[in-house]
C-alpha cells in the first residue's frame, strides 16, 4: 500500500487537487485495488502518469497453501528485494485473523520456532505489513467476508521494529482508510521490556500478547534467550505496569511442548505468576518444525489446561488451524531461502 502522506505529495507534484489523493488512499485501501488503472473515478492521463511513478503493492505473492478444512490459509510473499515473509490468514464462524510478520526473520533464535532458524534478514515497512492484511482483504472479500483481526505474531519481534509496527497499526486503524477497529489490533511479544514499557504510554487501543512458554528462568533461559536479558521478574514488573496503567487484560502466550514445558513445576509456577484479575493465558499445541520438540497429545493438553484452571488461572486452550499447511511461524519462508 502507500500512505495518505506519501499521496498527497505525488498528487500535489502532478498539479492535482486534494481530493485526489483521498479518492486514491480509499481505493487502496477501502477499495483494495492492486492497479491504479482500476481506480475508475480518476482521469486515464493521471492513472497513467501515477503508474509512472508510484507502486502500489511491495509484495508479490509466490506460494498460497490452505488446510484441507479451509480454516487457515498461508500465503509466502517476496519482497521488492526478493526476500521471503509469510502471513496467515484463520477463519472462524464469526472472525477472519490474519496473522502478521513484522521482520524478515528473527534475531531472538527462540529453540522451538522455525522463524529463528533464518536469522535477522531486515525489519520490514509498515506498508509492508499492510500488504499482509489488503492480501487477505481481497480473498475474503470475494467470499463476502472481512478481515475482522489483525494480530502481529507472524515472523519476527515486532517490538525490535517498534516504530514501523506501530505505524502499520495506526494505518490499519485508520479511518480514512482500512478502519479496522484498535480493539480488533493485537501485538506480541517475547518480552522485550523496554517495548512493553513504550507500549504502555501508547494512546491506542491495541491489545497487548506476551508470549512465554515457560514460567521459570532456568527453562525460559533454554527455550528463549531472550529472558537472559529480560528475566521474568524484569517482564512481570512492566506487566502489572501495564495494567495498572491501561486497566486492559493482558494475553499471556504458551505453546506447549511435550514433556518441556507442561509439567507440574510449570503449572505451579505459573499459578504464582498469573493469577491476576486481568491476565490470561492462551494454550496452544506446537506445530513441529522439523526440530527436537514435539507436539503434545489433545488428551494431553487437555489436561494440563485442566490443571492450569484448578490453579486458578484464567486460560483457554486455543485451536490452532494450519498444522497440515506448514502454518508456524517462518516455516514456508525457511524453505524458499533454502
Amino acid at each position: 500500500m502507500i500512505d495518505a502522506e506519501t499521496l498527497s505529495e505525488a498528487l500535489a507534484a502532478l498539479g492535482q487537487p486534494a481530493y485526489r489523493a483521498r479518492q486514491v488512499y480509499e481505493a487502496l485501501t477501502r477499495g483494495l485495488v492492486t492497479s491504479f488503472a482500476d481506480i475508475s473515478v480518476l482521469p486515464c492521463d493521471l492513472r497513467t502518469a501515477l503508474a509512472e511513478r508510484l507502486e502500489p503493492l511491495t509484495l508479490e505473492p509466490r506460494e498460497v497453501r490452505a488446510a484441507p478444512d479451509g480454516a487457515a490459509r498461508k500465503t509466502l510473499f517476496a519482497t521488492r528485494d526478493d526476500l521471503p515473509v509469510e502471513a496467515v490468514l484463520m477463519t472462524y464462524s464469526r472472525r477472519a485473523t490474519v496473522c502478521v510478520s513484522s521482520q524478515v526473520g528473527c534475531a531472538l533464535r527462540c529453540a522451538f520456532c522455525a522463524s529463528g532458524l533464518h536469522g535477522l534478514r531486515r525489519d520490514l515497512t509498515a506498508e509492508e505489513m499492510v500488504d499482509q492484511v489488503l492480501h487477505f482483504a481481497r480473498e475474503l472479500r470475494r467470499e463476502a467476508r472481512q478481515v475482522t483481526n489483525v494480530v502481529f505474531m507472524g515472523m519476527g519481534e515486532p517490538f525490535l521494529n517498534y516504530d514501523q509496527t506501530l505505524r502499520a497499526c495506526r494505518l490499519l486503524n485508520d479511518a480514512r482508510g482500512f478502519g479496522l477497529a484498535a480493539r480488533g489490533l493485537s501485538v506480541s511479544t517475547a518480552g522485550v521490556v523496554p517495548g512493553i514499557r513504550r507500549f504502555t504510554a501508547e494512546p491506542l487501543q491495541v491489545n497487548l500478547a506476551v508470549s512465554l512458554h515457560a514460567a521459570t528462568d532456568e527453562l525460559r533461559d533454554r527455550l528463549m534467550p531472550l529472558n537472559r536479558r529480560y528475566p521474568l521478574d524484569e517482564l512481570f514488573s512492566a506487566c502489572a505496569d501495564y495494567t495498572r496503567e491501561r486497566r486492559r487484560k493482558l494475553f499471556f502466550e504458551y505453546v506447549v511442548l511435550a514433556g518441556v514445558n507442561d509439567g507440574d513445576d510449570q503449572v505451579t509456577a505459573l499459578a504464582g505468576r498469573l493469577r491476576q484479575p486481568l491476565y490470561h493465558l492462551n494454550l496452544i499445541g506446537y506445530n513441529e518444525t522439523g526440530g527436537d520438540f514435539a507436539r503434545p497429545r489433545a488428551r494431553e493438553l487437555a489436561v494440563f489446561r485442566d490443571k492450569l484452571m484448578a490453579a486458578g488461572i484464567s486460560c483457554t486452550l486455543r485451536r490452532s488451524p494450519g498444522e497440515e499447511i506448514e502454518a508456524a511461524c517462518g516455516q514456508l519462508a525457511l524453505r524458499m531461502r533454502r
